[in-house]
């Protein structure tokens, strides 16, 4: 039977609408799992960043709260002061709206690691024992080759001594670019110095093989056939761990463990 090209459009139309709704309709349904999913990552990542988990751990929803919650203190602290803010909500604090919001972010300097704004506050993490911080574990983020790259840097109490890096969301290629999640790329993280004996930041990606913590403690292998996403990664290190990222932070943390 044959339909007229008016017939054709219409139904063509009237597909296309009913697969939107359907779209649209899961989107939104599935908006709040997504939101959790994503928050227990950003959890396990830092439990196994902290030493409170290993990669790969099947445990459940409730242990993964509870390893967080008996281990972990959040912050939401000033970036240009790095006082802390304790009326702030750190279990909805979203940095991400933040640093859109012209209200609660600033313009960023000019900067290689493609930043253009900075949010006022941040999140970050102290990982505790018997009450007193023995990591800091502090959100960057900067862009790569193809994306923006978001993950954690933790630091010894000194401030500077690397414990581990992590990525938990970017889109780099595959098997180049996405080697910065590779468990043995970042374990050559742990050792190495963030700053120099001046407080200025340091640590670098490299094009090649770096030598060992002994000797090489500001460096990190470069990611074979990943220059630029490598390089991005060490364009972000250097604005998050300058004057415009925790610098004021660190600064105070050291000042309050030297009086205290």
């Amino acid at each position: 039977m044959e339909r007229s090209t008016g017939y054709i459009i219409a139904f063509a139309a009237a597909v296309c609408l009913v697969c939107s709704v359907l779209v649209t309709s899961s989107a939104v349904s599935l908006k709040d799992r997504q939101v959790e999913n994503k928050r227990l990552d950003r959890q396990k990542k830092i439990l196994v960043l902290a030493g409170l988990m290993e990669k790969g751990e099947g445990i459940d929803t409730a242990e993964i709260d509870e390893r967080f919650s008996d281990n972990i203190q959040a912050h939401v602290i000033d970036l240009k002061t790095g006082d802390y803010d304790p009326s702030a909500d750190t279990g909805n604090f979203d940095q991400r709206k933040a640093a859109k919001d012209p209200s609660t972010s600033t313009a960023a300097p000019s900067n290689n690691s493609g930043i253009q704004r900075v949010p006022n506050q941040v999140l970050i993490y102290h990982v505790l024992e018997n009450g007193e911080p023995v990591t800091l574990i502090l959100p960057v983020e900067g862009k790569g080759l193809w994306s923006t790259m978001y993950g954690f840097l933790a630091l010894a109490p000194d401030t500077t001594t690397v414990k581990g890096v992590t990525f938990y969301e970017h889109g780099e290629t595959p098997g180049l670019g996405g080697e910065i999640e590779n468990p043995s790329w970042t374990a050559k993280w742990i050792g190495r110095l963030a700053y120099d004996e001046t407080w200025t930041p340091v640590l670098e990606v490299i094009k090649g093989t770096a030598g060992p913590v002994e000797t090489d403690p500001t460096r990190i292998d470069g990611l074979a056939g990943a220059t630029l996403t490598a390089r991005g990664v060490s364009h972000l290190l250097d604005f998050w761990l300058g004057e415009s990222g925790f610098s004021p932070y660190l600064e105070k943390f050291r000042a309050e463990r030297s009086a205290s």
